[in-house]
């Protein structure tokens, strides 16, 4: 007996070996999260939601979305894949100190959308609302994200990237309202529309490529406002041999302690056009080969140190 035991014991282990492993639970195209939900749930209805972010971005497949079904803290979410984020105005976050609200470091091509949100650091130290490391682009739209210690977002990428950010506040944070930087090859571009930033702690937008950056950066700024920044309201700094350009449309930059406008060293350049420039310490201003330009149809009145408009004069083609 005990030799024909372990004859059928070796039979069904080597039938289990030629098996087809039993696949994991398959991710879901839509999950959700809620106040009432748990993480032990699936996600995959309203019946049964997560309780966290986390947890719901692991049961989601790639270009899935994640919705969200009531007013919470959804807490903070590494992303890495491509992803929708449906907040409908009533997910908030607020991470924990020496992170951020979103840290994306998602694989070139990957698209990610973070849509009506409310980030607030609460003053929390060395904290950013989104930081954006790498993925083929980043589309942020009616959102509040404030009271952060260091940036509301903090845009890297490590590869040719876009940026798309609207109908969003940004304000009341400890260095810059969004910085855009330069850290790998490639382009990166991006558009901001009706996108307030104010009250930030440095400049309110920046745009570099850093002393060691290599890509060029092409952001366009069309109804929009940056005011009441501690600093500078837009600012381009070119620090190498890669061009810094940022197209101002419509837009007021109004009440900023230094500069409305800077451009910084040689391949810095500020466009401007029917925009207003008011209550700045100093309206526009270059150095070192930086450029303002403008098409001569501007307001600017009212700043402390009061030039012209912008020399380089540009025409509609």
């Amino acid at each position: 007996m005990t030799k024909i035991a372990f004859l059928v014991m070796l039979l069904v282990t080597i039938l289990a070996c030629l098996l087809p492993a039993v696949p994991a639970q398959a991710q879901a195209a839509r999950t959700f999260v809620s106040a009432a939900g748990s993480d032990s749930n699936n996600c995959t209805n309203v019946a049964t939601p997560c309780r966290h972010f986390a947890a719901a971005y692991a049961a989601t497949a790639a270009n899935g979305e994640i919705d969200v079904l009531d007013p919470a803290n959804y807490g903070s979410l590494i992303i890495t894949g491509p992803v929708s984020i449906e907040g409908h105005g009533w997910a908030s976050i607020t991470p924990a100190a020496y992170s951020a609200a979103f840290i994306i470091r998602a694989n070139a091509g990957d698209k990610i959308n973070i849509i009506g949100v409310v980030l607030d650091g609460t003053g929390i130290e060395y904290t950013n609302g989104i930081e954006f490391y790498s993925g083929g682009s980043l589309t942020v739209r009616d959102s509040i994200i404030r009271n952060f210690v260091d940036c509301g977002i903090l845009f890297a990428p490590n590869n040719s990237s876009q940026l798309f950010v609207s109908k969003t506040l940004i304000s009341d944070n400890g260095y810059i309202g969004i910085s855009i930087q330069s850290a790998g090859p490639g382009t990166v571009t991006g558009v901001l529309d009706h996108v307030q930033i104010e009250n930030n702690a440095s400049d309110g937008l920046n745009a570099n490529t850093g002393l060691t950056g290599t890509q060029a950066i092409n952001i366009t700024v069309t109804d929009s406002v940056s005011a009441h920044n501690k600093t500078r309201g837009i600012a381009v700094d070119s620090y190498g041999p890669f061009p810094v350009s940022i197209m101002v449309r419509n837009s007021t930059i109004a009440n900023n302690t230094f500069q409305g406008l800077v451009a910084d060293i040689t391949d810095a350049t500020i466009l401007i056009t029917r925009s207003t420039i008011t209550g700045n310490s100093t309206a526009w201003d270059t150095f070192a080969g930086g450029v303002v330009a403008s098409y001569g149809d501007n307001n600017i009145d009212g700043n402390t140190s009061a030039p012209a408009e912008p020399s380089n004069p540009l025409t509609y083609k």
